[in-house]
């Protein structure tokens, strides 16, 4: 039975508790193995942890995981990914390269007769003014064409180092982990767009934290964490519209304590 995955916040690049190229050949494996059920995939934001492409210049590296996702669009599995806030700035390569349908904000989608919501999830809800400012900085064509004339050497270090700085000022923090129904701004901002446009599924990364929340009889929010400590991933069966958070790290794990019975 083919199903719909969806996963989010990889941030390949980025050397945090676990390296990125291990993180990237574990995320390849999973592909691997979901591809003979894998009707659809859906990527949510902060594939890269640093993203800039040039008119003729992306970044190096990634080899492995763009490769696994050119064999999926080559093998006809539609691959849908929408920009974070770490990877904006995709302007064609996608597309045009690897085959996958790119989008830039949140939109709806209707998926197995069910009504989507889906984005990355940031700045939806956040009041935070700091934030505002940087995102509407960072997606301004007038900023982004005056980026590109400084050279990748330079401008690609400094993604990088920016990234992980933030990053690691993060750790720890409150904020990292779920702030309850009533302050967890994308539930907030759901429950709000929810009455006034109905939506089955609402479905964010950004916040790499896993929650699956009913907000409604017939609403759900969705936060399908990440791939830097989590290694989660949504699936939805079209056969009967159920929807599950798994994690794949648990799979490996519960692999590795099979005796040679294959009982665990």
């Amino acid at each position: 039975m083919k199903k719909i995955y969806f996963a989010s916040d990889f941030h390949f690049g980025l050397d945090y508790d676990i390296p990125s190229r291990e993180r990237e050949q574990r995320f390849v494996k999973w592909l691997t193995e979901i591809k003979d059920s894998c009707a659809e995939l859906y990527l949510l934001g902060d594939v890269f942890d640093y993203w800039f492409e040039y008119n003729e210049v992306v970044p190096k590296g990634f080899v492995r995981v763009l490769g696994k996702l050119a064999e999926y669009t080559d093998s006809d599995i539609p691959v849908t990914l929408f920009t974070g806030n770490h990877d904006i700035w995709m302007f064609g390569y996608m597309e045009q390269e690897i085959g996958i349908k790119v989008i830039h904000k949140e939109t709806e989608i209707e998926i197995a007769g069910k009504k989507f919501f889906m984005g990355h999830g940031d700045g939806l809800g956040d009041p935070s003014r700091s934030f505002r400012f940087v995102r509407s900085f960072f997606r301004n064509k007038a900023c982004q064409w005056m980026y590109k004339w400084i050279h990748p050497d330079v401008t690609m270090p400094f993604g990088h180092w920016w990234s992980r700085y933030n990053r690691m000022k993060k750790k720890g923090n409150r904020a990292e982990n779920y702030l309850g129904e009533d302050s967890e701004y994308l539930v907030k901002y759901s429950k709000e767009t929810e009455m006034n446009n109905h939506h089955d599924f609402y479905i964010y990364g950004h916040r790499h934290i896993e929650l699956d929340l009913m907000i409604k009889k017939d609403s759900r929010v969705v936060i399908i964490g990440d791939w830097i400590r989590n290694f989660t991933f949504g699936v939805l069966n079209p056969e009967d519209g159920s929807f599950y958070l798994d994690n794949y790290i648990d799979q490996v794990d519960r692999a590795s304590c099979c005796d040679l019975s294959d009982v665990c």
